[in-house]
C-alpha cells in the first residue's frame, strides 16, 4: 500500500504517462449541465471493456505467498453502468480484480472525468475480489505487478466513457432475492488454546480462527451471521429490452486457476442468458459486486464438504437474482443522488520492539519473498512501520429511487452490512465492498477481541479497532443525506409499463 506522498507521485506520473493516449479527446471544462425539468426522465448506458493481461507471466495476489500465472483461463473486464435522472450522471463500475488501491482508482476517475465531464465524486468503482487476477497492490506475500497496474487506469476510464456514450432513455427497478446455499461464516470461535496465533500480531491470545476445516471438533461456533441476500438493480429500454443488471452477493469468492474473473463473471454472463438479453446493440452488461464478505465464504465447516465451483455458485446466485427480477416493477423516472465523504482513521502501528524483532527474523529469508505466515507477518510489520500512522478513506452513498447503496473501501463483515441495512432510511439497501480503494479488513471491535487472521496487523488489516463503528456511522449519515424522504413520491418515482 502506498503512502500519501507516493500516492500523489503515482497519480502525477501515471497521468503524465497516459496523457498521450487521451490528447485526441477534448476535456470538458465544466460538469455535465443539468437538463430542463421536462427532460428529467431516466437515461442509462452500460459498457464492458476487456482488461485481460496481454503480457505474461503476471503476479497474482490473494494468497499467503506470491504466485504467478502464464495464461488467462477466462477474460477479465471492467463493467460500467451510467445513470442520469436529469440532474447529472453517476457511474458505477466493477473491476475483475482482488483489490485496487485508491491511488490507481483516483487516476482512472480523473481520466474518465476529462473524457466525460462526470464529476469524480459521482463515480464509484469497486473490485469484485477474485483471487485469480493480476496484483495491482502489495498484499501479504505478493508485490504489485507494475506493468499491469499501469494498464488498468486507462481501461477503467474507457469503460466509463463508453457507458456514457451509450446513454439512452431507460427504465429501472430493484428487488432483493436470497441464496443461503453459498454463503457461510468462515470465522469460528475455537476451544481455548486451539486457534492459530501470529507472533507478529498485536494480539497473542486468539480465540477465533478463519477456515478451521470441516468438522473440526475444536470449532465451537461461528463468530457471525452471513447475509444471504442477492440484490438486483435492473435497467431496461422503455420497450423492456435488458440493458444492464447490477447484482450484489456476500460470498468471498469461489476459486479458480489464475488468471480468472471467478464466479463474478460467470454470473454476469449467465444472468444475461436467463433474461434472454440476446445480441442487442449496445450489448447487455451483467455486473456482480462484492457484498459484505469479510467473514464469509462458500464453505459450511460444521458439515461435511460439498461439491461446488464457480459455475455452480454462479448458477445458484443467478437463479436467485432471476426470481427477484420477476417481481420488479420498472420506473421511467426516479430520483438519483450520490454523496461522498473522506474519513481519516488511525493505523495500528507496531512498536519499536516488534519492528526490531521482525527485522531480525527477516534475516532468515533474506534475498527472497516470504513463503509462510510467520515470514509474511514479519515483513508486514516492517512495511507498516514505514507507512503513515493514518489513512484517509473515501466513503459513498447512492440513492436510486427508494434503493440505497453504500460503498466502502474495505472487506466488510456481515454484521456491519446487516446493521447498515437495518438502520438505513432507504429500503432496501445493500453495500458494495472494496469500492474506491482497498483498505483491508474491517473487523468490528468485538471481532478484534477474538483475534484471528482477519484482525492480524498487516497492510490488509491495519485500521484502528474503532474503525468499523466510525465508518458505519459515516455511511449511515451519507444515506440520510441522500434519502430526502419528501422526494420519494409518486411524482418522483413514476412506474413505466407494468410488465417486469
Amino acid at each position: 500500500m502506498k503512502t500519501r506522498t507516493s500516492r500523489r507521485r503515482f497519480l502525477g506520473v501515471g497521468l503524465a504517462g497516459l496523457a498521450a493516449g487521451w490528447t485526441t479527446r477534448k476535456a470538458r471544462a465544466a460538469e455535465v449541465p443539468e437538463r430542463a425539468e421536462t427532460e428529467k426522465t431516466l437515461r442509462a448506458g452500460a459498457a464492458m471493456v476487456d482488461v485481460t493481461p496481454q503480457k505474461f507471466p503476471v503476479i497474482v495476489n490473494g494468497g499467503v505467498a506470491e504466485r504467478t500465472a502464464d495464461r488467462a483461463i477466462d477474460p477479465l473486464n471492467v463493467r460500467c453502468l451510467v445513470l442520469d435522472d436529469g440532474t447529472g450522471p453517476i457511474a458505477i463500475a466493477t473491476v475483475d480484480n482482488c483489490m485496487v488501491p485508491r491511488a490507481l482508482l483516483d487516476q482512472a476517475k480523473e481520466l474518465a472525468r476529462q473524457a466525460t465531464g462526470i464529476a469524480t465524486e459521482r463515480m464509484s468503482i469497486s473490485a469484485t475480489h477474485t483471487h485469480s487476477a493480476p496484483s495491482v497492490v502489495g498484499c501479504l506475500g505478493s508485490d504489485c505487478d507494475e506493468d499491469y497496474a499501469a494498464l488498468l487506469p486507462g481501461r477503467i476510464a474507457a469503460a466509463i466513457e463508453a457507458a456514457q456514450k451509450n446513454l439512452a432513455p431507460a427504465r429501472i427497478g430493484w428487488a432483493m432475492g436470497e441464496d443461503p446455499t453459498n454463503v457461510f461464516c468462515r470465522r469460528f470461535l475455537m476451544k481455548p488454546g486451539t486457534a492459530l496465533t501470529n507472533r507478529f500480531s498485536d494480539k497473542r491470545d486468539d480465540r477465533a480462527q478463519m477456515n478451521p476445516g470441516y468438522l473440526n471438533p475444536n470449532a465451537v461456533q461461528p463468530t457471525g451471521r452471513p447475509d444471504p441476500q442477492v440484490a438486483v438493480l435492473s435497467v431496461q429500454t422503455p420497450e423492456g429490452r435488458p440493458i444492464a443488471l447490477l447484482s450484489n452477493y456476500s460470498t468471498h469468492y469461489v476459486g479458480s486457476p489464475a488468471v480468472s474473473a471467478d464466479y463474478f463473471a460467470v454470473f454476469a454472463t449467465r444472468i444475461g442468458q436467463l433474461l434472454g438479453a440476446g445480441d442487442g446493440s449496445p450489448p447487455f452488461v451483467g455486473m456482480m459486486s462484492n457484498g459484505t464478505s469479510g467473514d464469509a465464504n462458500c464453505c459450511n465447516f460444521p458439515e461435511a464438504p460439498r461439491r461446488f465451483d464457480r459455475f455452480t455458485v454462479a448458477e445458484d446466485v443467478a437463479q436467485a437474482a432471476l426470481k427477484a427480477y420477476k417481481t420488479i416493477r420498472h420506473h421511467d423516472r426516479v430520483p438519483i443522488a450520490m454523496r461522498q465523504k473522506l474519513l481519516e482513521l488511525n493505523v495500528r502501528m507496531p512498536t519499536e520492539k516488534e519492528v526490531a524483532e521482525a527485522k531480525e527474523f527477516m534475516k532468515t529469508f533474506a534475498g527472497r519473498k516470504p513463503r509462510n505466515w510467520i515470514e509474511v507477518y514479519a515483513r508486514e510489520t516492517v512495511l507498516l512501520d514505514a507507512m503513515p500512522p493514518t489513512r484517509e478513506l473515501k466513503l459513498q452513498a447512492i440513492r436510486i429511487g427508494s434503493l440505497g447503496i453504500t460503498a466502502i473501501p474495505n472487506e466488510v463483515f456481515s454484521a456491519t452490512g446487516l446493521a447498515i441495512k437495518a438502520a438505513s432510511p432507504l429500503k432496501p439497501t445493500f453495500n458494495i465492498s472494496l469500492a474506491n480503494g482497498g483498505e483491508g479488513y474491517l473487523a468490528p471491535p468485538d471481532q478484534h477481541e477474538l483475534g484471528g487472521y482477519t484482525t492480524w496487523r498487516a497492510r490488509t488489516s491495519c485500521l484502528e479497532v474503532d474503525a468499523e463503528p466510525k465508518i458505519r456511522a459515516a455511511v449511515l449519515g451519507l444515506l440520510e443525506s441522500v434519502a430526502d424522504h419528501d422526494s420519494i413520491s409518486r411524482s418522483a418515482v413514476r412506474p413505466g409499463a407494468s410488465r417486469p
